[in-house]
């Protein structure tokens, strides 16, 4: 397998992907900041470049996995950017969970170059390392065929939404449940504990029962609802701004989601 893949954003979700598509025989050149990150690539077989315009020059597919808008803007868009440095028929798939403004704006001042491709994903470090994330893609059907082999070696669910930025409704729609969800199962573990009840308890009889979510699953499974908020609460807290960014930006109210959001005991403000 000769393919090309350019990465640039080897962070926790980002690095694991990186070693799924090495061991599935592409070449993949990264780029990556940190000394202690850089050694791990090299040793896990990528080939690590310095700069943001060499892991996506000669590269068929680039890949994005970046925190915030705010970064995706400055690696795509800047001077020595993926746009700039990239083949023209190269794809370009984002998996940052930003607004749909953001990404349609980038292709609009794009026209001629790679063809970009929203990309947000829904799962764990740990369901990259098996495989088993899920990809939601949107953009232009033969880009999303083009891409979908790579992606496909850290995927077992990759599904096409339809035009650039679908993608991104669909996952900020999802973000919105799972947050409402969250902020029900903190309440409902509130209540419990009024009645007497243990915490591990009730999580453990709603993992079997009718009232079981994959929410309650999460808090369960990080420990309970001090540490589920320490580490999916910062998350979250971004995926709901861009949501509502992206509802401002259209002129519609997230409504009863929003409602449930707010109002329950995370601070997700």
């Amino acid at each position: 397998m000769s393919q090309v893949v350019g990465f640039v954003g080897a962070g926790r979700m980002g690095e694991p992907m990186v070693y799924r598509m090495v061991a599935a025989g592409y070449r993949v050149q990264v780029y990556a900041r940190r000394e202690p990150v850089r050694e791990r690539l090299r040793a896990g077989g990528a080939t690590v470049v310095d700069s943001i315009a060499e892991a996506a020059a000669s590269a068929d597919v680039v890949i994005l996995c970046l925190f915030s808008d705010t970064q995706l803007v400055e690696v795509l868009g800047g001077p020595d950017g993926v746009f700039a440095a990239a083949r023209p028929d190269a794809v370009v798939v984002s998996h940052t969970t930003g607004t749909v403004t953001t990404v349609t704006g980038l292709a609009a001042r794009n026209l001629g170059g790679p063809t970009l491709l929203d990309g947000p994903v829904s799962g764990s470090a740990d369901d990259i390392s098996a495989g088993k994330l899920t990809v939601l893609l949107g953009g232009a059907g033969a880009a999303v065929a083009r891409a979908r082999p790579v992606l496909e070696t850290y995927a077992s669910t990759i599904i096409a939404t339809g035009a650039l930025g679908t993608a991104l409704s669909v996952k900020l729609v999802n973000n919105a449940l799972f947050a409402a969800n969250a902020q029900m199962v903190a309440a409902a573990l509130e209540l419990g504990t009024h009645l007497g009840i243990g915490e591990k308890q009730l999580l453990d009889a709603l993992a079997v029962s009718s009232g079981r979510s994959f929410a309650a699953n999460s808090i369960g499974l990080t420990g309970g609802l001090a540490e589920f908020e320490q580490v999916a609460a910062p998350f979250l807290r971004k995926d709901m701004a861009a949501c509502r960014a992206a509802a401002a930006d259209l002129g519609i109210d997230i409504g009863r989601l929003g409602a449930v959001i707010d109002g329950g005991p995370f601070d997700l403000g």
